[in-house]
């Protein structure tokens, strides 16, 4: 038996089926670079009362371990689409672009290729699509970059803050330099999917009720609103006298029918069979300049990630740190098959670390969103496990679709030093996934 279930009723209609529960009809409107939906997405039941479904995407690397050079490939498409069809740019890479994306394996590395006239700030939506963000942005040559984050962090106040209803965690920050925002540049939001396009509505609200500007676009890879929703962006435009472009690598029309409520499952976290697991402790602070000093903690924020800002300007450097780095962690390995785990919003540094780690290295993050689990084929959520996040305990993470025994090692990567003792329920865990080693990785501290 498969789930989720796929019925195509024609080229371009799709009926998922979920859990025999939830169905979910998809007719693809727009597909410029010819892509497959299964190249990108199959779908999960959330457990979430404000939306009873989810995209997991196969290229984010957040709910899926992905090939990382997938996820930047991905986010380079993203851009030619935008260089393409909002800047009327010609763009040559763009055929090498789909042929890489449609390889088993590649090589890619990211690359600017949106000439400097074009400087835009572009904003990455936590805590999926920060690597998404980054990766969109490395694309240029002449541009700035920070994420929202969904952290309070003392100390900071921040200039922009909006909510998205929808998630589980819903309030957005950005603690960032006034400048980057106090300007006429057009604005970009990177997300990894819009459903309705509320949250790109609220934030550009909230972004032009203090620094208004002329132009915004919005960037997805899957754009799902209806025309309601589209009409929404349409009078937002004529109530503050903006422009909005939208940019997707595919979009469509969804109608989701909940056939039955979901229930609480069991627990059906993966049985412990005894494996004696190496766990190690590196740190890669020498590589990595400390960005903030946060009152009472006695580890910092690192440069680079987004948090607080970067210009294109600090992009050579940085990927050559990622890559000196990489180059220390590829002499730890031991196994011939990998996974990079990123931790929350930081997924863009070790998203890079990964593709330059060498062959059969995957990646894909913790994430704070609670899925239905169950162990059956065609299903976006086959294994799960879930600990008290280590750099708050409050908030619980999650981790999907390990099967246990998949990988030789496992490689963790926190940008901030993390105590011993509030390692322990995450390395608990991880001793049901049959990991011969697992490597602990600080950033900062």
């Amino acid at each position: 038996m498969k789930d989720t279930q796929i019925s195509t009723l024609s080229k371009k209609t799709f009926t998922y089926t979920i859990l025999d529960k939830i169905n979910v009809d998809i007719e693809v409107t727009a597909n410029p670079y010819r892509l497959t939906l299964e190249e990108l997405f199959i779908m999960a039941a959330r457990i979430n009362k404000k939306r009873s479904f989810l995209f997991v995407s196969k290229v984010l690397g957040k709910h899926l371990p992905v090939q990382p050079q997938k996820g930047l490939l991905t986010a380079a498409l993203l851009a030619a689409r935008y260089a393409e069809s909002i800047k009327n740019l010609n763009c040559p890479l763009i055929e090498s672009l789909i042929h890489s994306f449609g390889q088993k394996e590649t090589d890619f590395q990211s690359v600017s290729f949106i000439p400097k006239f074009i400087n835009p700030v572009v904003i990455g939506f936590a805590e999926t699509a920060t690597s998404l963000g980054h990766s969109f942005f490395d694309c240029f040559e002449e541009g700035e970059y920070f994420h929202t984050t969904r952290e309070e962090i003392g100390n900071l106040t921040p200039f922009i803050t909006f909510e998205e209803e929808h998630s589980h965690a819903t309030s957005h920050r950005c603690y960032i330099p006034i400048d980057m925002i106090n300007n006429q540049r057009e604005i970009i939001l990177v997300d990894d999917e819009m459903t309705t396009g509320k949250t790109a509505i609220n934030i550009i609200q909230s972004i032009h009720s203090q620094f208004p500007r002329k132009d915004y676009t919005v960037v997805s890879i899957l754009d799902w609103r209806s025309e309601e929703n589209k009409q929404q962006f349409t009078q937002l435009e004529r109530t503050l006298g903006i422009n909005i472009n939208v940019v997707s690598l595919m979009s469509g029309k969804v109608h989701v029918n909940e056939i039955e409520i979901l229930k609480p499952v069991e627990d059906q976290s993966n049985a412990q069979i005894g494996i004696s697991t190496e766990v190690e402790v590196f740190s890669l602070s020498s590589f990595f300049e400390e960005e903030y000093a946060e009152t009472g903690n006695k580890t910092n924020y690192i440069k680079g990630t987004g948090r607080f800002g970067i210009d294109s300007n600090a992009n050579a450097g940085l990927h050559q740190k990622i890559f000196n780095a990489a180059g220390v962690l590829r002499q730890h390995r031991k196994g011939s098959k990998t996974l990079c785990l990123g931790t929350g919003e930081f997924m863009y540094i070790p998203m890079k670390l990964a593709a330059a780690m060498g062959k059969n290295v995957f990646y894909q993050s913790t994430t704070r969103s609670p899925i239905y689990i169950q162990n059956i084929e065609g299903y976006g959520a086959r294994y799960g496990i879930s600990f008290p996040n280590p750099e708050d305990q409050d908030i619980a993470n999650f981790v999907y679709n390990i099967p246990p025994g998949e990988y030789d090692e496992l490689f963790v990567l926190f940008e901030r030093k993390v105590e011993a003792e509030k390692l322990q329920p995450l390395l608990k865990q991880m001793e049901t996934l049959q990991l011969k080693s697992i490597k602990i990785v600080f950033f900062s501290g």
